[in-house]
């Protein structure tokens, strides 16, 4: 694969009431990054981040998923390749609960660069936004 090769995602940013952000980490992986995924052929990147939070979370979302703009940074788990992600300031409704390919859940705070391994788009580019969404969650 060539350095340029990207893969197309939707990702939300959810901040609770203490200013934390939900983290993941998938099966198998070391790098914590935010719950959503890949986008199916034909979807939106909204409808792609409903899917993948009720696969990934089996949750919903409160209301309509806010964009905060489309980030690029190097793919965590797959070499060579490059993420680029629509993000989404998001509010869930229901219990949240680690399903499908995700091993571990976690509420970070945003100042924490080094207490986990984190994805380069969540240290590069999330966590420099959450202390702007902390005072609309």
């Amino acid at each position: 694969m060539n350095g340029d090769a990207h893969i197309r995602i939707a990702a939300a940013v959810i901040v609770d009431e203490r200013g934390r952000t939900l983290l993941v980490r998938k099966r198998g992986t070391q790098a914590f990054m935010q719950a959503g995924g890949k986008l199916a052929p034909g979807e939106t990147p909204a409808e792609a981040l409903r899917r993948e939070l009720r696969e990934e979370l089996d949750c919903g979302l409160a209301g309509a998923p806010r964009p905060l703009g489309r980030f690029h940074a190097p793919a965590a788990n797959e070499p060579g390749l490059t993420v680029e992600a629509e993000l989404f300031g998001v509010v869930l409704e229901g219990e949240i609960r680690p399903a499908a390919e995700i091993e571990e859940i976690t509420w970070h705070d945003p100042d924490d660069l080094a207490s986990v391994i984190l994805a380069p788009l969540t240290r590069d580019h999330v966590l420099p936004l959450v202390p702007t969404l902390r005072r609309t969650a």
